[in-house]
C-alpha cells in the first residue's frame, strides 16, 4: 500500500507541470520574461544581500508557490515584474534580489532541507533509500530542461519547479545550507538504508478502528487539484481495507493545499462534524 518515492516525484511532475501551463494562460507575457530571467541568471549568477547565490535553478524554485493560496499566482507574476530595473537593463532589481531572499525560507528552516524527501523512506516499503529522488527524477522530464526550454528559439514555456528539494542547494545557492557539516548531513540522510518501520498499516488500522458507537477517529479533507499530494495515491490508502479506510474523506476542489491557511474555519468546522457523525459527509 505504500508508494515507492519515485512514483511520488513522477506523479508531482505532471502536476507541477499542470500548474505551469495554468499560471502561463493566466500571464502569457510572463513566457518570455522568465526566460529572460533564467537566460541571464545562467549566463551570470548573482549574489543575494544573505550571501547566497541567486542562480537560474534556485529562481525556479519559486514554483513552490504555484499550489498555494488564490493570491499565490498574482504574487508571482509582481515578483517577475520586479525582476529588471527597466525593460532594456538586465540589471536585477534590489527589491527583486532582497524578494527572493525573504520568499525562499529555506536558509531560515534547514530541517526542511534535511528531511523532506526522508518522510518517504520507510523500512517495509519499496524505498529503502531516498538517494534524491527528485533530482533524479525530474532529470529525466525534458519539458523541466530550463537551460533548452530558455532560449528564445525554443517554444516551450520555462518550467518552474514544485515543492522539492535538490542535492545542489547546499552548493553555495542557499548560505546556511551550505559549507562541509551540512551538506556532509545532506547527502548522508539521502543514502541512508537503514530506516525503521514509520508507517505501519496495522498500527494505522488500530488506532483508527470505529468505536463501539460506529464514530470515526478522523476525518480529512482532500482537494482534487492538489498539487503537493496526488490525489489518486491518496484515495488509495482511504480505500476499503487500506490503512485510512476508517477515515472520512471530504473530497472537493475549492481550495488548493493552503484550504487551512485561506479558510481555516470553515474547513476545521466541517472535518470536526464529519468526524463527530454530525453530517453525512461522504453520503
Amino acid at each position: 500500500m505504500l508508494t515507492n518515492v519515485d512514483e511520488v516525484y513522477h506523479s508531482l511532475c505532471e502536476r507541477v507541470k499542470e500548474r505551469n501551463l495554468k499560471y502561463y494562460e493566466r500571464y502569457p507575457g510572463d513566457v518570455d520574461l522568465v526566460k529572460r530571467i533564467v537566460s541571464k541568471l545562467l549566463a551570470t549568477p548573482t549574489f543575494l544581500p544573505s550571501g547566497g547565490q541567486l542562480t537560474a535553478r534556485r529562481f525556479l524554485q519559486l514554483g513552490i508557490s504555484l499550489g498555494g493560496s488564490p493570491s499565490a499566482f498574482a504574487g508571482l507574476h509582481s515578483l517577475f515584474s520586479s525582476a529588471f530595473l527597466s525593460d532594456d537593463d538586465d540589471q536585477f532589481s534590489k527589491a527583486f534580489l532582497k524578494s527572493m531572499d525573504s520568499t525562499q525560507s529555506f536558509d531560515d528552516h534547514p530541517i526542511y532541507y534535511l528531511m523532506h524527501e526522508s518522510i518517504y523512506a520507510d523500512k517495509i516499503s519499496s524505498c529503502s533509500t531516498t538517494n534524491w529522488s527528485a533530482n533524479r527524477v525530474y532529470a529525466t522530464q525534458p519539458e523541466f530542461d530550463y537551460r533548452a526550454t530558455s532560449r528564445l528559439n525554443d517554444n516551450r514555456p520555462t518550467l518552474l519547479t514544485g515543492e522539492v528539494v535538490f542535492p545542489w542547494m547546499s552548493d553555495g545557492d542557499y548560505v546556511e545550507l551550505s559549507g562541509l557539516g551540512m551538506r556532509s548531513l545532506a547527502h548522508r540522510i539521502a543514502c541512508k538504508n537503514d530506516w525503521r518501520i514509520l508507517y505501519d498499516p496495522q498500527q494505522m488500522r488500530k488506532a483508527l478502528a470505529n468505536d463501539s458507537t460506529g464514530k470515526s477517529k478522523a476525518a480529512a479533507a482532500l482537494y482534487y487539484d492538489d498539487m503537493y499530494v496526488d490525489f489518486h495515491l491518496a484515495m488509495k490508502v482511504t480505500a476499503r481495507s487500506a490503512p485510512l479506510e476508517n477515515c472520512k474523506v471530504w473530497i472537493n476542489n475549492d481550495y488548493q493545499h493552503s484550504g487551512l491557511r485561506d479558510d481555516g474555519a470553515t474547513i476545521f468546522n466541517k472535518l470536526l462534524s464529519m468526524a463527530k457523525g454530525e453530517v453525512g459527509t461522504p453520503s
